[in-house]
């Protein structure tokens, strides 16, 4: 996965940290940095990887970290249709598991959106998936709610 040292560099200002798996950036603001990256399904040490996107842009994680703080991950598990979510996870785990190396036999990432396999752990990933044109009904929930609030367009 192709990132350049830019972006490395970004991320690893973004996170406080280097990067442990590879990435690409697939959503940048109009700036050009970084707002949602792709992992790679496994870390460069072989540990599985079950976050495919990240939302790594400080403004938008802070929203919607205040957004879960207040209650919504329970109100988008009350809110979104709970087939439709099921869909988004099986999605989320089929594009991550076939990016995985050819002939893999190791540990492989486990769940869908966030490495859960059912409900919601982290609007951070499900709108970092939503971002980058994933059909998941609590990204979309999560941008309603941002949106409603004036934090995006």
């Amino acid at each position: 996965m192709p990132a350049s040292p830019d972006d490395v560099a970004a991320l690893t200002v973004l996170l406080g940290r280097e990067p442990t798996a590879e990435f690409d950036v697939v959503l940048r603001d109009d700036a050009g940095a970084p707002v949602v990256v792709r992992n790679a399904p496994l870390t460069r040490d072989g540990t599985p990887m079950p976050t495919r996107y990240w939302l790594v842009d400080r403004r938008l994680a802070a929203a919607v970290s205040r957004l879960e703080s207040d209650g919504g991950v329970r109100d988008a598990e009350r809110t979104v249709d709970a087939s439709a979510l099921e869909a988004a996870h099986d999605e989320y785990a089929a594009e991550r598991d076939a990016a995985l190396p050819a002939g893999y036999t190791g540990p492989r990432p486990h769940g869908g959106v966030g490495g859960t396999r059912t409900g919601v752990k982290c609007l951070h990933a499900h709108y970092a998936y939503y971002l980058v044109g994933g059909d998941d009904p609590v990204g979309a929930w999560v941008h309603s709610v941002l949106a409603s609030s004036g934090v995006v367009r």
